[in-house]
């Protein structure tokens, strides 16, 4: 089933596995800047999360340059301007989808890619979600952890957009925080391919009670 039910301030896709008993987890996907939900809803089909509700919001914020592109922050200008903002946003519409979905947030997976890997890590660790997924995603402000939940980060050794090195700081910060982080890295650029959708099922499996 696609739709978009839950979604309230932030627009989103809706996927639920063709099958009964109801999905008991969640899996929530944000997009990169200048994407929109779109973007990563197309991968529905080959994340083969049967047990899994799909939610892809859209940002918040429309890009500056894409028609229909959306952003969770601004990337052109210094400060990150819409952050605070958009966080706040993220942070309250997680929180509702225990009501509306009737999937508490202990059974949530948040995950993202490139500034929604960020967002993920930012505002993951601030609510008890079951997991985050950071895939080619960064840390844009230190982190302040009020969660533990474990962590993936992907990220290619040829990305052009976000440096490895991005990657490999943000797992030395989580780590030194006492979080668990699976890391993977892959012989690609700024994508997601299908040996990192393979990993991020895999880490689910490992993960996820």
């Amino acid at each position: 089933m696609t739709g978009a039910s839950y979604c309230h301030d932030l627009r989103c896709h809706c996927h639920c596995p063709a099958r009964w008993p109801a999905p008991e987890r969640l899996l929530v996907a944000l997009h990169g800047w200048g994407a929109n939900a779109e973007d990563l809803a197309s991968l529905a089909a080959y994340l083969q999360l049967p047990s899994y509700q799909l939610l892809f919001p859209n940002a918040p914020l429309p890009h500056p340059h894409a028609p229909n592109g959306r952003a969770w922050y601004a990337l052109e200008q210094e400060g990150y301007p819409g952050l605070a903002e958009s966080r706040q946003q993220l942070l309250d519409w997680l929180r509702s989808l225990a009501t509306t979905t009737g999937i508490s947030l202990s059974h949530t997976v948040l995950a993202g890619f490139s500034q929604g890997g960020a967002m993920t890590l930012d505002v993951g660790l601030q609510l008890p979600c079951a997991a985050l997924c950071s895939l080619s995603g960064y840390l844009h402000t230190p982190p302040v952890p009020q969660a533990q939940p474990p962590v993936l980060i992907t990220h290619g050794r040829r990305d052009p957009v976000v440096p490895l090195a991005a990657a490999q700081q943000a797992r030395e910060a989580l780590v030194d925080l006492g979080l668990s982080v699976t890391y993977h890295e892959f012989d690609m650029g700024h994508e997601v391919t299908p040996p990192v959708l393979k990993t991020l099922r895999e880490f689910l499996a490992a993960a996820v009670v």
